[in-house]
């Protein structure tokens, strides 16, 4: 069993305050996924985040095939991270953490994600051009967006 990690980081020039109110609502999902993903949130997305909160989503992942996604937020600190894991999806494994912590001018975010493809050898063969590089092209989507949405963090004394 190959379990496979995405991990990335990215600075932004707001408040922890303002990183947490949209980083944690669910709602906001849709605004960082390309479009060409269909995400749609059917259910689970109507409060504030809590652990144990299950969301529902419709996703395009690849080849226009609409699969539904279930999450469940199983850990949640307030202002300092949060969990999601896969409960039923596209994935043998989805465990993603979240972290925010402040840091002179901003935040930083890390998202550190521990996932397993299904389909046993065949799923790991074609890992390496399919699913990893469409991961990798959504979280860059996400830094560029996240970017044009609060800005590029510039250390102070640059």
């Amino acid at each position: 069993m190959k379990i496979y990690r995405l991990h990335q980081k990215q600075n932004l020039p707001i408040t922890l305050e303002a990183a947490w109110h949209f980083l944690s609502d669910p709602k906001n999902l849709k605004i960082i996924t390309p479009e060409y993903m269909g995400f749609h949130i059917l259910s689970g997305a109507d409060r504030p985040m809590y652990a144990g909160q299950i969301i529902q989503y419709i996703v395009t992942p690849i080849f226009g095939i609409k699969t539904k996604w279930v999450t469940e937020i199983t850990h949640r600190v307030d202002k300092h991270y949060f969990v999601d894991e896969q409960r039923f999806g596209p994935y043998a494994l989805w465990h993603h953490k979240h972290f925010i912590k402040e840091i002179d001018g901003g935040v930083e975010m890390e998202d550190i994600i521990d996932y397993k493809v299904p389909f046993g050898v065949l799923g790991q063969l074609v890992h390496p051009f399919l699913v990893k590089p469409k991961l990798e092209e959504i979280f860059n989507y996400r830094t560029k967006k996240l970017e044009a949405l609060f800005g590029v963090y510039k250390p102070k004394g640059t």
